[in-house]
């Protein structure tokens, strides 16, 4: 990991994503961003309880908008990554994100997710999504407290 982040700078301003070749040192690039905004996350949920954590400030806004464009979206349920990343489903979600494209940062930066709030992110227990699914999926996992396991588990809480 040390050697990935040792690599060459930011990705220049003048940077076309479209028409680049896909440089290793660039997808590695990335792949350390990934990483690290899910070390951030996670240390973060072992600090404070998901169900009362706000990711962006528009964490209610986002959590409506779910649920109208996803009204079946179940937060406890296992991701099927097939159904997400499908021609319908990357239809649905691209439009869902499209919503907050001027408004949330980075909104289509590539992002680690669990694919399920019952596990730790693992090689078989996470997928990389745009950051809007991420922040979607676990604004909706930390309002039904779905997430509060991670905070108990490091503080040494135990369930009754």
């Amino acid at each position: 990991m040390e050697e990935i982040t040792k690599m060459s700078g930011p990705v220049p301003k003048n940077f076309d994503a479209d028409n680049a070749d896909n440089l290793e040192d660039i997808e590695k690039q990335f792949a350390v961003k990934a990483v690290q905004h899910l070390e951030t996350y996670w240390a973060i949920l072992e600090k404070v309880r998901g169900s009362s954590l706000r990711l962006t400030k528009m964490d209610d806004e986002i959590y409506n908008h779910l649920k109208t464009e996803f009204p079946d979206f179940d937060p406890a349920a296992t991701i099927n990554e097939d159904e997400m990343k499908n021609k319908s489903g990357k239809e649905r979600w691209r439009k869902f994100m499209m919503a907050y494209e001027k408004r949330v940062d980075d909104y289509n930066f590539g992002t680690m997710l669990r694919t399920s709030p019952k596990v730790e992110y693992e090689q078989d227990t996470t997928i990389f999504v745009p950051r809007m699914q991420f922040y979607a999926v676990e604004i909706a996992r930390n309002k039904a407290g779905l997430n509060d396991w991670i905070y108990e588990k490091a503080k040494g809480i135990a369930k009754s």
